[in-house]
């Protein structure tokens, strides 16, 4: 699925484990170290695992646990956890794009028999399972055939929710199929959103290979940033379009605005409050974002042309008239889903190579970039 067809966040612990450096030890049992992500935390016993997802969406009011099991020996107190997973994992069903990026990471791919609408999915090796019949469609996401699922008996279903009261979810269960949340889109730190690649390790008993994945992504995007720092300018960028004569764009605290500071460039909206997109009328952000140098993420337009046949008023951008305007909606996969939509939360790093290309080229000379390309 794509989160956002239009526009497109921890706890630091004390190592006390000798011979897993992984892994820490709290109230006598191993809790998988979570540094930016704020929505799970993993507990390790001998024979089980409990996942706790805090944050399944903005506003939510509970806290979800799921047993993870390695046997089948009874554990303590089964009736009240929200959902009871065997693992690892056989097969499973996802309903986010931006799993499928974690599951090829770790090697199991293969697990998956189901999906909401396949064509969003643009990754050449999932597509190739899908086009061996190994990958089931599934509906949209928003109406799940439920039958069709039903049949398939996954392991676990991997869902997310906007809100509560996901229908699905209350089918499913009934079923006895379990049925578990992912917020990973509630995140707003760009580390956090790729550090939920250790909530997939724990459904397929690979932890250790998925913290040291992401470590190698961590790694990676915080040489990149220090590199940034070096500049010695920073760039004034605007961001967002117009949608039926609202002009969106992301708020200060957002995914998208740390991209651009942690690039050391200087977003014009900065300063405004949220994590979600900012609602503004055109001759506000005329005002502010005239003169702005670049122009990242211009909503779905993939041609110069193609905005000013839209709205003329684009035109009137010093970015536009430079010719310096960069979106991540052109490079798509086989069947049109956005690349960026799938890949970009899992490997922020290669966003964040891409956006000081943009805006420092001299810091990166060899890198190409991935995810964005320049309108034509």
């Amino acid at each position: 699925m794509r989160k956002f067809h239009f526009l497109p966040i921890i706890l630091l612990f004390i190592y006390s484990c000798k011979d897993d450096q992984n892994k820490i030890e709290v109230s006598g049992s191993l809790s998988t170290k979570i540094i930016y992500a704020k929505g799970f935390e993993i507990e390790n016993f001998n024979d089980h695992k409990v996942l706790k997802i805090s944050n399944p969406w903005p506003g939510a009011d509970k806290i979800y646990t799921y047993l993870l099991k390695k046997n089948d020996h009874t554990i303590e107190g089964e009736e009240n956890y929200d959902g009871i997973v065997q693992i690892p994992v056989q097969n499973l069903v996802v309903t986010s794009t931006t799993h499928i990026p974690s599951l090829e990471m770790l090697g199991v791919e293969n697990l998956l028999v189901g999906f909401p609408n396949l064509n969003y999915i643009s990754s050449e090796k999932t597509r190739r399972l899908i086009e061996n019949d190994k990958i089931k469609e599934l509906g949209k996401n928003e109406d799940i055939n439920t039958e069709v699922l039903i049949d398939l008996s996954p392991d676990v279903v991997v869902t997310f929710a906007v809100e509560g009261g996901n229908k699905t979810v209350s089918i499913l269960q009934k079923t006895g199929i379990p049925v578990i949340y992912n917020s990973d889109w509630t995140e707003t730190h760009p580390l956090g959103k790729a550090e939920w690649i250790k909530f997939f390790g724990a459904l397929v008993d690979k932890e250790k290979e998925a913290d040291s994945i992401f470590s190698e992504i961590e790694n990676s995007y915080n040489t990149a940033k220090a590199l940034a720092a070096q500049a010695m300018n920073k760039p004034t960028v605007l961001s967002g379009a117009m949608y039926k004569d609202i002009w969106y764009l992301p708020q200060g605290d957002s995914w998208a605005a740390r991209f651009i500071e942690d690039a050391y460039g200087e977003y014009i909206w900065k300063d405004s409050k949220g994590t979600g997109s900012h609602s503004l009328n055109l001759e506000t952000v005329l005002e502010k974002g005239k003169e702005a140098q670049y122009w990242i993420g211009p909503g779905q337009f993939t041609s110069f042309e193609q905005m000013n046949e839209m709205h003329t008023v684009y035109s009137e951008f010093e970015a536009f008239q430079q010719k310096r305007i960069y979106s991540f909606t052109t490079i798509q996969g086989a069947t049109g889903g956005v690349l960026y939509y799938e890949l970009a939360p899992n490997r922020p790093d290669i966003v964040l190579k891409d956006i000081i290309k943009i805006l420092h080229p001299q810091l990166l000379p060899e890198h190409k970039l991935y995810f964005f390309s320049l309108l034509e």
